[in-house]
């Protein structure tokens, strides 16, 4: 019994010896473990990115760290404030002065009963872009409806100052125009604080991206309203409602909705991502007093050839006795091109014999459809365009000529002659000082009467 009892303690503590063993082997595992992960760094890297995740989502309001600020900001995750400091220098507001008639009581009937309505200098405002320069000029980019109709231009920087601008080119079609400033006119100052605005890709945009308008709201001054890109790919239709973006027809123009605040004055001024690039160019024309929370631009990426374009034409003068064509036209509008198929633009409904028209060999029936390059689809913008051309000076005219019952595109080039009788401007029969005498009327009642003057007969086609 006592060897027994001997060989059983002898057992256990051999047992014992070999439990021990494992433990300790165990713990010198797990603590080999937590070492190496110590010492590599493992465990730390991990908690790292948990940390870096969260201090991300909060980095552009609550972290200090430069390396935070740079990756925030490469994807886009600007604060406001820093977009405002960064842009605004590129944003200007544009003062325009006009004279429009007004009627009054008085003014109704006049000396001895005659219409004489009186004349009114208006003040508009809008905003403007900073987008180049060239030798001579500072380049600047804003809507057509900011500087249609202007008799000058003001332009305001972000130092306070402004200078005298013109109107170096516009797309009346597209709501787009650029003006310039003489850089003579700018003082050095000035110069050193604006800066050229840095353009986007607004096909990268998506929909509940935070976007940043900034422009002369209400002729105020430049104010700042924030938003989200509501949708895209909208279009202004002629009936004046939104539609999908039709990219196939050549008068659409791309539009991003928004619910930033983009009011009268803002016309002209930058959408802006949060990287601080300009996406779209605000247009309050498309802005409905009907609903909140819905604004447009014009997509950026759509008009960048546009703008170049116009960036690069040459800068004209209104002159006092400009050139004349030697013509009676009447706008072709939309109701008559629905109706008959007919090209839009400005039907020639006569030639002046001797004329510079008729010297071209333009006849009467054709429909100009661009002048110097630019769409004409009005004949009041046809009068525009001649007010910066001089008597002498060669102009190119798009043309659409009648060919059977169809059109063939034709481009002349017109000698521009000179009014011989201004003191006659008012005649409904002579020439006018604007060389395009205009035919009051109804296009469409003349042609479903078969009344049309330039021997478009009804059902029939050009004869």
């Amino acid at each position: 019994m006592k060897n027994r009892n001997e060989e059983l303690k002898r057992k256990l503590k051999k047992a014992a010896s070999i439990s021990l063993c494992a433990v300790l082997a165990g713990g010198l595992a797990a603590g080999t473990y937590t070492g190496v992960n110590y010492l590599t760094g493992y465990e730390q890297s991990v908690q790292a990115a948990s940390k870096e995740q969260v201090t991300l989502l909060k980095s552009d309001k609550e972290s200090d760290d430069s390396d935070s600020k740079e990756e925030s900001t490469a994807k886009g995750s600007l604060d406001v404030s820093d977009i405002v400091e960064e842009t605004m220098p590129s944003i200007v507001s544009i003062t325009t002065k006009s004279v429009e008639e007004v009627q009054s009581y008085y003014g109704m009937f006049g000396q001895y009963g005659a219409y004489s309505p009186e004349q009114r200098e208006v003040q508009g405002s809008g905003s403007g872009i900073i987008i180049g320069k060239n030798d001579t000029e500072l380049l600047i980019a804003t809507n057509y409806h900011v500087v249609d109709g202007a008799e000058t231009l003001s332009v305001g920087f972000c130092d306070s100052t402004a200078c005298e601008a013109k109107v170096k080119g516009y797309d009346s079609e597209k709501d787009l125009a650029v003006v310039a400033v003489s850089l003579d006119d700018i003082d050095s100052d000035t110069m050193d604080a604006i800066s050229i605005a840095t353009i986007g890709n607004s096909d990268n945009l998506k929909v509940g991206e935070q976007v940043v308008a900034i422009g002369n709201a209400l002729g105020y001054g430049q104010s700042v309203t924030t938003g989200i890109v509501s949708a895209k790919n909208r279009q202004l239709n002629s009936d004046d409602t939104v539609g999908d973006y039709d990219s196939d027809s050549n008068s659409a123009t791309n539009l991003i909705q928004t619910d930033a605040a983009i009011n009268p004055g803002n016309s002209g001024g930058a959408l802006l991502n949060m990287n601080g690039e300009v996406v779209g160019i605000n247009s309050a024309k498309l802005a409905s007093t009907e609903v909140e929370g819905i604004g447009y631009a014009i997509a950026i990426s759509d008009v960048t050839d546009t703008i170049e374009s116009l960036m690069n034409e040459e800068t004209r003068d209104k002159v006092e006795d400009h050139g004349v064509l030697g013509i009676i036209v009447q706008t072709v509008d939309s109701a008559v091109t629905e109706a008959y198929g007919v090209p839009e633009g400005v039907l020639v409904r006569e030639v002046t014999e001797g004329g510079a028209a008729d010297d071209a060999g333009i006849e009467a029936r054709s429909i100009i459809t661009k002048f110097a390059g630019k769409t004409v689809t009005t004949k009041e913008q046809l009068v525009d365009f001649l007010s910066y051309y001089e008597p002498g000076e060669d102009v190119e005219l798009t043309i659409e000529v009648p060919d059977g019952k169809e059109y063939k595109e034709e481009t002349v080039t017109v000698t521009l002659g000179k009014s011989e009788d201004t003191q006659n401007a008012d005649s409904k029969d002579s020439q006018n000082q604007d060389g395009a005498t205009d035919e009051d009327g109804n296009l469409l009642e003349d042609w479903q009467n078969n009344e049309g003057g330039a021997g478009l007969q009804y059902g029939e086609g050009w004869n």
